[in-house]
């Protein structure tokens, strides 16, 4: 199967050059007596229909039936994720659980800051132990079902360790004064608690890349200059001012090629992850970077923040609602006071669920259209679409290559296998020149 692939993408590669050495004659030039007229030869199309099943096929259908699996079993996952929120969130107020936490909390200091503090810590404590059973299944045992994770128990369980203490430690800098604008400012608190979400949102991107991400994996400089000289020089022809370039251990968590250009300002690094070092070309690495260094280029991070930024002042207006018609009915019984009430977070967590559940379509589109315009940033900085679409391919081992128009629409956050492959390979017949017969014939997936 491999062999006849190759054969195809080959013939795909050479036909355009066919009939461009011979001289035509001119239509001022009269023709020889006695010769005949030659018709004039024009090159083949390039069959993009044909380039895109040619690397689609370079994946064994075995394993395109395991991608495709796992990957819409994930669909199932987000309706199991939303009912657990509800239910557990239901379970402490129904119970009083949440209440008493709060009574808990109100013990322990009269400061109605670490008040809240304490409340926050019992909550994800509790909160992570109940919906334990679901992240096991979910991130551990279904990971390793399907081939996807490198980790063992222990390591699996340190991360979430770690995971906890950042949530811990974020959720209060974000909640403390969540809550005190509830309780100064009254019924226009969700105006500014938007804001301040948004804010606190830019305030992780920035920090993110130099106190959360090495928390979970080691990074350290890479020093191969035949993969980093390669990227700076295209960083520094893209405006990127970096100097460096980083490389970081994720191996120990899975297979998965990846790359980013993270941070702003005095936090800006570009990172590549040792799988994409091990298992790619320097094509296949370069046209990844050049998506990267699109989302820097293209301002998308800011982009995000106004867009999301959007759903998140309508959520809050949503929340604020929400919240205060259901304490109408179930308050008392709750053991809830007032909106203002700490004690009302998991029904605060309901309602936001609800609300980002419905728009996850919105939410999706978002950040797909944003994807892809990396994607297209990333072919004419790079200039590889035989690069780009052995990478997509390889991204298809944990997402569907191929799904229906609809499935995309409501459950993809980045464009489809076929959807990228279909841009690289358009891009590639504008630009015949960058094809890459190594890159179009070099197997990617044990076939048998």
């Amino acid at each position: 199967m491999i062999r006849a692939g190759r054969c195809v993408l080959l013939v795909i590669l050479f036909l355009p050059a066919v009939a461009y050495g011979q001289a035509l004659p001119s239509s001022g030039q009269a023709s020889a007596p006695g010769s005949a007229t030659v018709p004039p030869q024009t090159a083949p199309a390039f069959d993009v229909g044909a380039a895109v099943e040619a690397y689609l096929a370079k994946m064994p259908p075995s394993q395109r039936a395991r991608s495709d699996a796992y990957f819409e079993g994930g669909y199932w996952l987000l309706l199991w994720d939303f009912l657990a929120t509800v239910v557990v969130m239901w379970l402490l107020l129904r119970f009083g659980w949440s209440a008493r936490m709060r009574e808990l909390a109100e013990r322990l200091t009269r400061f109605r800051p670490l008040q809240t503090a304490a409340y926050w810590v019992q909550f994800i404590v509790l909160v992570s132990i109940l919906t334990f059973p679901l992240a096991l299944y979910e991130g551990y045992f279904r990971e390793h079902t399907y081939g996807l994770s490198n980790q063992t128990f222990g390591a699996w369980m340190r991360d979430q360790a770690v995971g906890l203490l950042v949530a811990a430690v974020l959720g209060a800098i974000l909640v403390v004064p969540l809550f005190g604008l509830v309780r100064r400012l009254g019924k226009t608190w969700w105006v500014w608690g938007a804001a301040l979400t948004i804010v606190f949102a830019a305030f992780v991107l920035l920090i993110a890349p130099v106190y959360i991400a090495p928390l979970f994996n080691t990074y350290k400089t890479l020093e191969d200059p035949a993969i980093k000289d390669p990227i700076l020089s295209l960083a520094r022809g893209n405006g990127i001012p970096a100097t460096n370039v980083y490389e970081f251990d994720a191996s120990q968590q899975s297979n998965r090629v990846s790359a980013n250009v993270s941070g702003f300002a005095g936090t800006l690094r570009i990172s590549l992850n040792d799988n994409l070092l091990k298992r790619c070309t320097l094509p296949e690495i370069e046209t990844t970077m050049g998506h990267e260094m699109g989302h820097y280029v293209l301002n998308h991070a800011n982009k995000l923040l106004v867009m999301f930024g959007v759903l998140i002042v309508i959520g809050f207006a949503f929340l604020d609602w929400g919240i205060r018609w259901s304490l109408s009915r179930w308050g008392e019984r709750w053991g809830v006071r007032r909106i203002d009430d700490v004690a009302v977070l998991p029904l605060a967590a309901i309602v936001f669920s609800l609300y980002f559940f419905v728009l996850a379509p919105v939410s999706n589109t978002i950040s797909r259209t944003i994807e892809y315009e990396a994607d297209m940033y990333g072919l004419n900085a790079a200039q590889q679409p035989d690069g780009e679409a052995n990478v997509d391919m390889m991204l298809g081992e944990y997402r569907k290559l191929d799904p229906s128009p609809v499935e995309e629409l409501f459950f993809f956050d980045h464009p489809s296998g076929r959807t990228r492959i279909t841009a690289a390979m358009r891009w590639k017949a504008e630009h015949p020149q960058s094809a890459s017969a190594e890159e179009m014939a070099r197997p990617l997936f044990d076939m048998k």
